[in-house]
């Protein structure tokens, strides 16, 4: 494994680490001891940044983290989330009131005095242009309950306003072989002002793992079955914001792409460590499995030019005009 340095908190972060959504729910049956299993294979794998949110199973994925600490020694990072716990998404539900109390729930849940690392969860618009918002963060800093703070965005206007505030330390944004537009301008000015980037979202729903097929079926309780038109949060979310058919045919050329006994996973997570902007991805995982195969992505060698020309070019002609200018 190999680990880059999280913006301006010093943090030595490992470059594939977990992100703790499928092991919270909304991605069909899970099963805790098992994902406790892949926790403990990540661990074992070199990983020591997860990233979780309150809301991943009301609270069942933070949980298991309190879990994981008592039964492992080593030092690891565990950033969570807040924000989506409001009804409706409104600017003014990110009230002094409510980010206190989310960030005193997840205190609880993670059995911790303090958040190493808060992110608001992928507020509207209009919250990155409330500097009071931030202030309640700057306080939150101060009483000691949270010891830096970032965001998850959902655009890069979002992610660009977001830094000018200078106590934001991360980014959280969705960027994959799906989703190229941040780099052409965000990753940039992050990195003028060391900011960590956090890829999320980083094998689009598993559409980039190319274990999904048209005769794949998701559970009910799967975004993938249940969100593809943006029913119950940003479409964007799911796949990417790329239909399912045309997200099929950019995987088939994809694996054509591939080195060879590479798998499209890997390959995918590959790509994002091409950028040197980014800290780390945060592919999710549910079993051990998935796990070793996510992090072997960081023993691999660089892709050659050619190769990530004919990405480019993929993203240019198939997936540009579906998603590009959305988000």
């Amino acid at each position: 494994m190999n680990y880059r340095t999280l913006g301006r908190t010093g943090w030595k972060i490992s470059e594939i680490s977990f992100g703790a959504w499928a092991i919270g729910g909304a991605w069909g049956d899970v099963d805790d001891a098992e994902s406790l299993a892949a926790l403990h294979a990540a661990l074992d794998g070199g990983v020591n940044f997860f990233d979780t949110a309150d809301v991943y199973g009301d609270g069942r994925s933070e949980r298991l983290f309190a879990k994981l600490k008592k039964e492992r020694k080593e030092k690891f990072h565990v950033a969570t989330k807040a924000g989506r716990r409001l009804p409706q998404q409104t600017p003014e539900g990110y009230s002094r009131k409510n980010l206190t109390a989310w960030v005193e729930r997840s205190l609880k849940n993670l059995n911790t005095d303090t958040l190493e690392l808060l992110q608001l969860h992928c507020p509207p618009t209009p919250v990155y242009y409330m500097p009071e918002v931030f202030g309640i963060l700057d306080d939150l800093v101060k009483a000691g309950k949270v010891q830096y703070y970032g965001v998850s965005v959902e655009k890069v206007e979002q992610a660009l306003k977001a830094i000018e505030f200078p106590n934001v330390q991360t980014v959280q944004i969705i960027f994959n072989m799906f989703r190229q537009r941040p780099a052409e301008l965000f990753f940039a000015e992050a990195q003028k002002r060391k900011v960590g980037i956090l890829a999320r979202v980083p094998l689009a729903s598993g559409m980039l793992s190319g274990k999904i097929s048209a005769a794949s079926k998701f559970a009910k309780d799967d975004h993938r079955n249940f969100n593809r038109h943006g029913e119950a949060f940003d479409r964007g979310e799911t796949f990417s914001g790329v239909d399912f058919a045309t997200g099929l045919r950019a995987v088939d050329e994809l694996k054509s792409l591939a080195p060879k006994n590479v798998a499209l996973a890997q390959f995918a997570l590959r790509w994002i460590l091409e950028f040197p902007a980014v800290t780390c991805a945060i592919p999710g995982a549910k079993r051990p499995a998935q796990v070793t195969e996510n992090i072997a992505a960081s023993a691999l060698k660089p892709l050659s030019k050619p190769t990530l020309k004919k990405i480019r070019a993929l993203y240019d002609r198939e997936i540009k005009p579906l998603v590009h200018h959305y988000w």
